[in-house]
């Protein structure tokens, strides 16, 4: 097993070693002009990170009591917009990031290195809810039987890619038995620092988990940044990679000879009760803007599963809804908003029905009689166990 700590990990490719770097813990206490063990000293104590343009160390104890107080997402915090948030505007992620070819939290072709991150923290812990309510616990079992027998396993080592938040393993790791160390990847320091913070900090049965953090490229990963993984995962992911990026990830799963659970790519369909004429119209917009600069899109899950099944492994996969009622107005208005938007940067030609479209919508949102559901798929790869996962 690596080392407890949390530790974080820059550079481009992912390495197949990390390289901790030690730097001050983030703490209440050390941010000036914040209240002790609120969400905005946590905060400002990670944008302090970042701007210093240092990796963090966060001991387990550390991080623990920090998660106790800071109002982090997935820890039942209510979802405050950042003083920058205009009313009635799309959260960054929700919506179009406004640079083709990114996705805002994974480093993708031609991102640089001091992009801000568009996907703000507010979406992610407005989605997490949805996101674990719809994620397949029907693929968990066969998980377990193929963690379980793993060979030479004292725990277990699950990388985590494009973590964001850290939403998966604060779902995944109190429903696995035995020790775990996960290792979290993304491109933006401060989802790093929220991802580390409230990870959990025992599995199902109380083993212990421990977390480390890396910055990198996840489009070049290779089977030797996988050596000695037990699992890969990642959410809402495949479907803004590209096919040689999808066939990139199998491989590398495939030679590490670990599986992958890939869970919330979507599938290109939603369904909005009462119907509307415009529906189909502004779906098939939506999934076309999807598909831009060779992202795959809805057509994600599909290539992931041939790749995988190219590359030996045996693939499952199960549906993974989204289910948005009257309890979820938030997150649907911001969805919404999102899918509407992005339809129409797609088709410009629809802006001023969508525009009367997305007027009615949110008032029948409003008044608690819109419901949607937002079709994902989750898939489970289990490839043949290799010199990786010995």
């Amino acid at each position: 097993m690596t080392n407890p700590a949390t530790t974080t990990q820059q550079g481009g490719a992912i390495p197949a070693q990390p390289g901790p770097r030690e730097v001050t813990s983030v703490t209440d206490s050390a941010v000036p002009g914040t209240k002790p063990g609120s969400g905005q000293a946590l905060a400002a104590g990670v944008q302090g990170v970042v701007s210093g343009g240092q990796s963090g160390r966060i001991g387990g104890e550390t991080a623990a009591r920090s998660t106790e107080h800071a109002a982090v997402p997935g820890l039942g915090s209510s979802v405050a917009f950042g003083p920058g948030h205009v009313p009635g505007a799309v959260i960054p992620g929700a919506g179009p990031s406004g640079k083709p070819g990114s996705r805002p939290t994974v480093k993708l072709r031609e991102a640089g290195p001091d992009d801000p991150p568009r996907y703000a923290p507010e979406w992610l812990e407005l989605r997490e809810p949805a996101d674990a309510a719809g994620r397949a616990h029907d693929l968990l079992d066969p998980l377990r039987i193929r963690l379980a027998n793993m060979p030479g396993k004292s725990g277990v080592v699950i990388h985590d890619l494009g973590c964001g938040t850290g939403s998966m393993g604060r779902w995944l790791a109190p429903r696995l038995d035995g020790a775990q160390h996960w290792i979290l990847h993304d491109r933006d320091p401060y989802l790093l620092h929220f991802a580390a913070v409230s990870s959990p900090r025992s599995a199902a049965d109380g083993s212990r988990v421990t977390v480390e953090t890396r910055r990198g490229d996840i489009a070049r990963l290779t089977p030797d940044a996988l050596q000695g993984a037990s699992l890969v995962t990642a959410s809402a992911l495949l479907d803004v990679l590209t096919r040689e990026e999808i066939d990139t990830l199998a491989a590398a799963c495939t030679g590490a000879g670990c599986p992958a659970l890939l869970t919330l790519s979507v599938a290109g369909r939603v369904e909005l009760s009462p119907s509307h004429p415009l529906d189909a119209e502004l779906t098939q917009a939506f999934n076309d803007h999807q598909r831009r600069d060779g992202m795959l899109g809805p057509d994600a899950v599909t290539a992931a599963a041939e790749a995988f099944s190219e590359h030996g492994a045996t693939v499952r996969l199960h549906p993974s809804p989204w289910r948005l009622g009257p309890e979820q107005a938030a997150l649907t208005e911001q969805w919404l908003r999102g899918w509407v938007g992005a339809a129409v940067e797609e088709r410009p030609e629809l802006r001023a029905e969508a525009d009367v479209y997305l007027t009615n919508r949110l008032a029948a949102l409003a008044a608690g009689e819109l419901r949607v559901t937002v079709h994902h798929v989750d898939l489970l790869a289990l490839s043949r166990p290799g010199s990786g996962a010995s």
